[in-house]
């Protein structure tokens, strides 16, 4: 297994990378589909191991959740660029400005190099495999930088690609901190980073010291607007599905949900029942995902504590016990009146607490998404079609799910990214492709053409044509 000892060794190993495609820079199809059913047959091959390994590394997921969540998606993306990327190939013809016929033009799609993807722990088979696809669709050479939270998965991980590929193809790192800013600091021809806005602008000033293009795939606060008349049953049920699974620790989890006031109430008991069905053993529950480690789970009890001691009002979903210190597992829980410099309502969250905050007016409720960061997902609860529709129009989120949340991750036809401090640049599908290609435009000039009326010495007739290029 490949593990980092120094920075000189992990700059060895990229440079492997870079004479690699040096000597093959542009690989064909067939190269590139051997490189993804590599990949394809490591996650089917080994699901049952994965899934333990995340299992322990959460000190309890549901294995359900990882198959839906992580294992699924990955062979999915892997289908999807095996059954396309032979045409994403394809250099695209485009038009040629009418006064260069008969010239021609294209769009010739080129690998970049050699592409960084940094992976985080909230999902750590899917946001490794997602990029590693469309890099390796693209034709590039990869580097892996698993995370340190996940010890159990990076490591079986960063083993199995050892044995499905030479280190000059993909090349998977382990590591703390340290190891990862090293990571970052290499000279990519791309880097993919996902995880937190603070952490993203530091491999974004590590990256511009190279000047390599970044995909920054963020967070932030992900609002929920539950528009007046939307039944609240259906509203609940959709809003904890989405804040619940891995026990809210995903990018585009509901951050927190604005309610027409009077709904607020009705609301906190349609969700009290939801959370009980579907989860009724409580903590206890093994479809109910655990905090991924003591860090995380302190962060989130100590916002929790802080909003109590200054008057906000916990709503716990569960019945019996609210939290398991001993096995970092918390209740989901709707707050209340929390002051707006706590924690919980500055950050995002990254857990199963859920704000809720009401409005008189839905215009209070787009103001408010507005007086925010631009959010990774917004998520508008509304059967009026023109109400959502000026919503969309007058709100920036990296991506909507309208009634329902979460649904637009797993549609590999939309790019899925960020705006602002929720990221930048996208991936998925063709998408990906695109962003670890370099869309190089290629004009073929014609054996016959006018350009010569164009040389020096200038002409009459240039002079004539030049008037006539202006006017029409």
């Amino acid at each position: 297994m490949n593990i980092v000892d120094a920075p000189t060794g992990l700059v060895q190993r990229f440079e492997a990378q870079r004479s690699a495609f040096t000597v093959e820079p542009y690989p064909d199809w067939p190269t590139r589909a051997q490189r993804l059913r590599k990949l394809q047959r490591m996650v089917a091959r080994h699901e049952a191991e994965f899934a333990k390994a995340i299992d322990a590394d959460f000190a309890g997921r549901p294995r359900f959740e990882t198959d839906l969540a992580e294992l699924w998606p990955s062979l999915e993306e892997v289908k999807v660029a095996l059954r396309e990327g032979r045409g994403w190939m394809k250099p695209q013809r485009a038009p040629v400005a009418k006064w260069f016929l008969p010239a021609g033009a294209q769009v010739l799609p080129q690998p970049l190099g050699v592409v960084g993807i940094i992976v985080p722990w909230n999902y750590p088979l899917f946001l490794a495999v997602a990029p590693m696809v469309a890099a390796i669709a693209a034709g590039n050479r990869v580097m892996v930088k698993m995370s340190e939270y996940t010890p159990r998965f990076s490591e079986l991980f960063a083993a199995l690609c050892a044995q499905a590929y030479a280190p000059d193809e993909v090349d998977v790192v382990t590591g703390a901190a340290d190891v990862a800013a090293q990571f970052a600091a290499l000279p990519f021809d791309h880097l993919l980073f996902t995880g937190s806005t603070a952490v993203g602008r530091k491999v974004m000033a590590a990256a511009a010291q190279n000047l390599t293009p970044v995909t920054l795939e963020l967070g932030g606060k992900s609002p929920t607007v539950v528009a007046p008349g939307y039944p609240l049953a259906k509203a609940a049920e959709r809003i904890l599905v989405g804040k619940l699974l891995n026990a809210g620790q995903t990018c585009i989890a509901p951050d927190y949900v604005l309610l027409p006031r009077e709904a607020v109430e009705p609301f906190v008991a349609a969700a009290r029942e939801t959370a009980q069905r579907l989860y009724p053993q409580g903590l206890a529950d093994a479809h109910y995902c655990s905090v991924v480690d003591m860090r995380q789970y302190r962060r989130l009890t100590q916002g929790l504590d802080d909003a109590l001691a200054r008057g906000a009002r916990a709503d716990v979903l569960f019945a019996g016990a609210a939290r398991d210190d001993a096995g970092h597992r918390l209740a989901p829980v709707l707050l209340h009146g929390a002051p707006a410099d706590n924690a919980l309502m500055t950050d995002e969250i990254f857990g199963p607490v859920l704000p809720v905050l009401a409005y008189d007016e839905v215009d209070e409720a787009i103001a408010h998404v507005n007086a925010g960061p631009r959010p990774l997902a917004l998520y508008w609860f509304d059967d009026d079609r023109a109400r959502t529709r000026r919503a969309l129009e007058r709100t920036h989120a990296g991506g909507v799910t309208v009634n329902d949340t979460l649904l637009h991750v797993a549609q590999y036809e939309l790019p899925f990214g960020g705006v602002g401090h929720s990221g930048m640049g996208h991936y998925h599908g063709r998408w990906g492709f695109e962003t670890f290609s370099k869309l190089k435009p290629v004009v073929w000039q014609a054996k016959l053409n006018a350009m010569s009326l164009f040389l020096p010495p200038y002409r009459p007739l240039a002079h004539k044509m030049l008037r006539l290029m202006k006017r029409v």
